[in-house]
């Protein structure tokens, strides 16, 4: 470019006006996003708690998804008369602080807290893929269908986020999205989870657009006054509602990196003796950042477990390193959510999108794995109004097909709704105008058995 061309001359603009330029235009694109959001997203329809609800119990829920599919005999589902041919290594099994359950050797912790939480023995949908297995747990609604519906959390975005106010985004993944579906299905990037990134068991959690990597808040803080102080524009242009609209949407922003937003994140806010119950270990600091975030008013926390359960190969070795850490990490989450009296108003779910399958698989090259297995698996279900100390349904004796009470992704799902106060058959909003329900409705003729009533 001829630099020396009087029209490039005239438009030759500083530093400092460049820097007063884009904070005006970031500010000015967040305001933008903020007010546009008001227009296309429309109000759901028909909220009022169906199937017999009573009022919301739950203000939050905490999911635990075990994604890859854990497997269940080796875990809250164990049948240990069946042997090594089902059992491999484990044949061990622990009574639990409930009179009559057991779950596997490999859960001590878990086993102390059985009255607080309710195992569902009987899960099924059949589906042996990872993607559209994942699909079906998320939303209630089968793959291929014609529309991409949103997941549970998703939807609780758009139904809780109404009346939520705080900072943080209402649907928090921690820490990592899986990438098997597109969460937010046709509600579009808004209801899309806010992924944090990091690690919350490193020494500082740096959270992805909240915390910088090699910046100091009081670097962060510097950058904020000194854009405030060039901001001409600003002092100039005092009381024009577009600009305040940008200058709110701007205050919001450092709010959320510098103030309650960042804050929430921030482990060292912690005792340490705390943090080690929880366990020094990335899933056990998750689930203590998940208390920190409900405690806080987010509606839905996902916490994708840091570690895969397809074990086709290498089962047992896998077990042996990640149920320690998910038996102290979740065991401490229920025990803390209770004494800090928020398990009443938290659901917890923990599952994955299937299970294992029950014979161990001994050939070359699988050398004692386990394969996908979508007949019958296990989830553990607790707080926001469902009861501890129960389970539901059973698998036979080698824990290959449901025995009784089958339990169906929409049936665990409604349940979660139901104490939500959500109407599952309750419309959403569609760019195009479709018909789309939160869930399947009657006249969809999809799986269901009925709703959780045992444990509600």
């Amino acid at each position: 470019m001829n630099t020396n061309h009087p029209s490039a001359t005239a438009t030759r603009i500083s530093r400092r006006d460049s820097l007063q330029r884009g904070v005006c235009g970031a500010a000015g694109v967040l305001a933008a996003h903020q007010l546009g959001s008001q227009f296309v997203s429309a109000k759901p329809a028909n909220t009022t708690p169906r199937f017999g609800a009573k009022s919301a119990s739950a203000k939050s829920v905490i999911q635990v998804f075990l994604w890859g599919g854990m497997s269940h005999n080796d875990t809250w589902d164990p049948k240990p008369e069946m042997g090594r041919e089902y059992m491999g290594e484990f044949g061990d099994v622990l009574s639990t602080n409930v009179v009559g359950m057991q779950i596997g050797g490999l859960f001590p912790e878990l086993a102390k807290q059985a009255d607080k939480y309710s195992l569902i023995r009987s899960m099924t949908h059949g589906i042996n893929g990872h993607e559209t297995a994942a699909y079906l747990m998320q939303t209630g609604h089968s793959a291929g269908e014609r529309l991409a519906y949103p997941s549970i959390g998703a939807v609780f975005s758009l139904f809780k986020g109404q009346d939520y106010t705080g900072m943080i985004p209402p649907y928090v993944v921690l820490t990592k999205p899986q990438g098997r579906f597109s969460e937010e299905g046709f509600l579009g990037p808004k209801y899309k989870p806010f992924a944090t990134g990091g690690d919350p068991a490193a020494a500082r959690f740096e959270v992805e657009g909240i915390v910088a990597r090699g910046i100091t808040d009081q670097r962060q803080s510097a950058r904020r006054d000194f854009l405030d102080k060039i901001n001409t524009m600003g002092r100039l242009m005092d009381g024009h509602p577009q600009l305040a609209a940008a200058e709110e949407a701007k205050a919001q922003a450092y709010e959320l990196i510098l103030g309650q937003g960042k804050e929430v994140f921030d482990l060292s806010k912690e005792k340490p003796a705390l943090r080690d119950r929880y366990g020094r270990h990335t899933f056990g600091q998750d689930c203590l950042v998940a208390r920190r975030l409900v405690e806080s008013g987010v509606p839905y926390v996902v916490i994708n477990y840091p570690g895969g359960w397809d074990t086709h190969k290498n089962h047992f070795a896998t077990m042996r390193r990640q149920c320690p850490e998910l038996d102290q990490g979740l065991a401490m989450l229920l025990q803390d959510l209770h004494d800090r009296g928020l398990l009443d108003s938290t659901v917890v779910w923990c599952c994955g999108e299937f299970g294992r399958g029950p014979k161990v698989d001994w050939q070359p090259p699988w050398n004692g794995g386990r394969n996908h297995y979508g007949k019958v698996f296990s989830a553990l279900l607790a707080g926001g109004g469902f009861s501890g100390g129960h389970v539901v349904g059973s698998s036979d004796d080698k824990a290959e097909e449901v025995a009784d009470r089958p339990v169906y992704p929409a049936d665990l799902l409604g349940s979660i709704y139901q104490l939500a106060g959500i109407d599952a058959n309750a419309e959403l909003p569609h760019p195009l105008g479709l018909e789309a329900h939160v869930l399947p409705t009657e006249s969809e003729d999809a799986p269901s058995a009925g709703r959780l009533t045992e444990i509600m």
